[in-house]
This record gives C-alpha cells, sequence and structure tokens, in this order.
C-alpha cells in the first residue's frame, strides 16, 4: 500500500459493525484535523480454513466483502471533509491491520468486530493490533460521542521511553482538539503486597522517591515542546492499573505506552493497557515504544 502524495493515512478497520461504525467517525474527525485522507481497511476470508471450497464461492464470499468495504467508503465521505479510501485484502484481520499499519500515521479500530460472543467487550484485533503496531493504535467504544472541542486527555507515566511516547502523543492529541492533558503516575509498595507476593527488604520511600522523580522528568522535558497545552500531573499511591482505570472515567481520551515498566518484553500488552481495554469507556490510545 503507498499513499499519494506521500501523505500517511488513518487507517480504520470498517466491518459494520456499531463499533467500526463509531471507529470510522472517529477517524475522520481525527483527519479533519490532521488534514490526512481515511482509509478504510476491511480484512475477508473464507471462515472455514479446513474444508474445501470452490473458487466460485469465494469470488461470492469476495463480493460481499467488496460491498462492506465500499460500504464504509460510502459512510465516511458522508461524514465529510476528508478524503476517503478504501483498502481490501483476504487474511485474518489483525494480520490485514497490521500489515496496512506499516503505511499508516495511525490507527483506529472499534473494540470489537461482528463476531464473537454477545457480552464480549474487546474482540481480538482490538488487542492483537496494538500489541503488535508500528503506529499508535486508537481503540473506540460503539456508542461513545466523537468530542469536538475542549477534549480531556489522561495519560498514564511511569517513566518509561514508552510512557514518554504516550505522553508526546497525548500532548500532540490535546494541541490539535484545544484540550487538557492530565498525566498520571500511580505508584504501590511492593513490600505492603499480602501474602507472598510482597517483596522484602524493599526500602518503600527510596522507590518511591524514584518514581516520582522520573515522573516530574518526562513530564518537565515535553511539556515544553507544547507550552499551549494546559497539563496537570498526579502521583497517587495506588496500583496502576486501579489508578489509570479511575482518573480515565471523566476522560475523552486515555493514553497509553505498549511496553512500559509492567511490561515483559517483547510486542505484549502490560496489566494496565489490559485494564484500560476492558474497563474503560473512553477511547483508549496504545502508542508503540519508539525506535
Amino acid at each position: 500500500m503507498s499513499d499519494r502524495g506521500g501523505e500517511q493515512p488513518i487507517l480504520v478497520g470498517y466491518d459494520e459493525s456499531p463499533g467500526s461504525e463509531q471507529a470510522l467517525r472517529w477517524a475522520v474527525h481525527e483527519a479533519r484535523l490532521r488534514g490526512l485522507p481515511v482509509l478504510v481497511c476491511h480484512a475477508w476470508q473464507w471462515p472455514y480454513p479446513l474444508r474445501p471450497v470452490s473458487e466460485k464461492v469465494l469470488a461470492q464470499v469476495e463480493r460481499i466483502a467488496t460491498a462492506v468495504v465500499h460500504n464504509g467508503v460510502r459512510h465516511g465521505r458522508e461524514l465529510g471533509g476528508v478524503e476517503v479510501r478504501p483498502i481490501m485484502a483476504k487474511g485474518p484481520a489483525s494480520a490485514v491491520l497490521l500489515e496496512a499499519a506499516r503505511e499508516a500515521a495511525l490507527v483506529v479500530l472499534g473494540s470489537r468486530g461482528v463476531g464473537g460472543f454477545e457480552d464480549l467487550r474487546v474482540g481480538s484485533a482490538a488487542v492483537q493490533v496494538p500489541a503488535h503496531s508500528s503506529k499508535p493504535v486508537v481503540v473506540v467504544r460503539p456508542g461513545e460521542p466523537v468530542v469536538r472541542d475542549g477534549a480531556r486527555i489522561v495519560v498514564g507515566i511511569d517513566g518509561s521511553p514508552a510512557s514518554r511516547a504516550a505522553f508526546d502523543f497525548a500532548l500532540e492529541e490535546a494541541a490539535l482538539h484545544g484540550g487538557t492533558v492530565r498525566a498520571i503516575c500511580g505508584w504501590w509498595d511492593p513490600g505492603a503486597l499480602p501474602g507472598p507476593d510482597a517483596l522484602p527488604f524493599v526500602d518503600a520511600e527510596t522507590m518511591r522517591a524514584g518514581a516520582e522523580a522520573r515522573f516530574r522528568e518526562v513530564v518537565l522535558l515535553l511539556t515544553s515542546r507544547y507550552p499551549a497545552v494546559p497539563v496537570t500531573t498526579e502521583f497517587v499511591a495506588e496500583r496502576p492499573p486501579r489508578a489509570i482505570v479511575e482518573a480515565a472515567k471523566d476522560a475523552t481520551l486515555l493514553v497509553l505506552g505498549r511496553g512500559g515498566l509492567d511490561s515483559r518484553s517483547g510486542p505484549v500488552l502490560g496489566v494496565v493497557t489490559q485494564a484500560a481495554l476492558t474497563e474503560v469507556h473512553c477511547p483508549v490510545a496504545v502508542t508503540p515504544p519508539p525506535d
């Protein structure tokens, strides 16, 4: 996939589900502010890989998929103000989206697609794509209104390079939307954990002071790049997943870095991001760590 004019588009996953319709609205609004085109992406495949299928049947499935992606393009163009184009490929949704994301500026997904059981809160693509994408991924829930102005953005910071990338993205979004940023760092005493999880011989005060110093350093370093964006900071004595979920209750966007201090090595979402994707109602942006 190559984009005309050298502009990286905003890529949105679309399958006609309520979540993908909301993701499309979010993507178009974001594209207007950024002056970028929107690429509506749909993946298709024969759902029974162990059963043989004729070329005629595959052609019928592909025609249905073509109708779906063109319906998404039509809806995007009806929203107005941006160029909207289709992209369709055969394969699993996550794999198709990750390949297309290589040349995108941003990826926007609904929290779940047309598959899965009724009470499923987060679909497989909404977990797999943020875990592996080289570009920021925004996961949007159906029914949440698209905020036009006055965005209230919450960002989790733990002092890691990944959280610095998240804070930079949050500041950029606030500048675009005329909003504010609330930077949160949750810290807890590992020596106070119950039972065998407690860490012995821990100097809690020294650890707390180091964590808070890293937090303040990141905030001071990056806020100078966006002096017009109002930023508030909170260093709270709370387990990070709970601190972030609570802080995001009144937010219009939550931003988290992939691969923070709570994550194992490799493309794995940490416990904070996993909790956010399942519990937070506002859109959640997951930014990749810096190269």
